[in-house]
């Protein structure tokens, strides 16, 4: 049984992607009107990023959490094909009155997640997007392994436009939670339920001048619980980005439930520094 409800949570969030696929791969949806996008010609960076993130973070009025995370991405190519794989890895601090066995500046292990991306030429000619998946380890307190497919593509303002959009890029993913690494909510009643979520990232990036940027939906986007007691997550999420130079940018962003029937947080602050080389 556990094997059946396995295939067929991977058969639905299939499914799914291949309709976002059939929507992403028809560019007349994108260009054209008001939008005046075409494909990005070229997905993948060539280069690596360190990444150092910094979160705050609100569950109700009395409960809140900080978290320090590494964040790393390495260019691959492999013949033909080219993409990106991307490791986080966290320590994270969750304190207040409900929890007095916690305190501030006290961490613990958090998730570590390895995400890889990319696609091959001659996989879905017409259409330059990405195909890739992210498994979750099962480090610290969350207890459970998860994994799942995610597709996503950029869009980016045709040539000569003089459109302030400077990227649509929309991605999508499906996690799936198993294996609870023999923990139980009695020895563990700080494991979350096994994960069942679509993850819906409509990133949209405004340019305000040559060097700074305002994302929308980057960092933090939207979730459908798919398990039991179903639910939505809708955040407004914003990010301000600015280079200051070509190894280094700084962001600082802030993230407001808007709908919550799947509770997530209330608010999430956060900044980053990030070097390229």
């Amino acid at each position: 049984m556990a094997l059946l409800r396995i295939m067929t949570h991977l058969l639905i969030s299939l499914a799914l992607m291949g309709l976002m696929g059939k929507a992403m791969a028809d560019e007349s949806k994108f260009s054209g009107g008001f939008l005046n996008l075409e494909k990005a010609s070229d997905q993948y960076s060539s280069q690596r990023i360190l990444e150092f993130w910094g979160y705050h973070d609100t569950f109700g009025e009395q409960t809140q959490s900080d978290t320090l995370k590494l964040r790393y991405y390495q260019p691959l190519q492999f013949d033909r094909w080219r993409g990106t794989m991307r490791l986080d890895t966290s320590y994270v601090s969750t304190y207040g009155p409900e929890l007095p066995q916690h305190q501030t500046g006290t961490y613990s292990a958090g998730n570590t997640m390895l995400t890889v991306w990319g696609n091959h030429p001659n996989v879905l000619k017409n259409w330059e997007g990405t195909l890739g998946g992210r498994i979750v380890f099962p480090f610290g307190n969350y207890g459970q392994w998860a994994a799942g497919p995610q597709i996503g593509t950029v869009y980016v303002p045709r040539q000569g436009s003089k459109s302030p959009l400077s990227d649509f890029s929309p991605l999508l993913r499906y996690m799936y939670g198993f294996d609870t690494k023999s923990n139980s909510f009695a020895n563990n009643p700080n494991q979350p339920p096994l994960v069942r979520n679509l993850n819906i990232f409509p990133t949209l990036g405004f340019n305000l001048t040559p060097n700074t940027q305002l994302r929308f939906w980057d960092e933090n986007g939207i979730s459908w619980n798919t398990g039991g007691g179903g639910g939505w997550f809708v955040p407004l999420d914003a990010m301000v980005t600015h280079r200051l130079n070509k190894s280094f940018l700084f962001a600082v962003g802030a993230s407001k439930q808007v709908v919550q029937s799947y509770p997530i947080y209330d608010w999430s602050f956060y900044g980053k520094l990030s070097f390229n080389f």
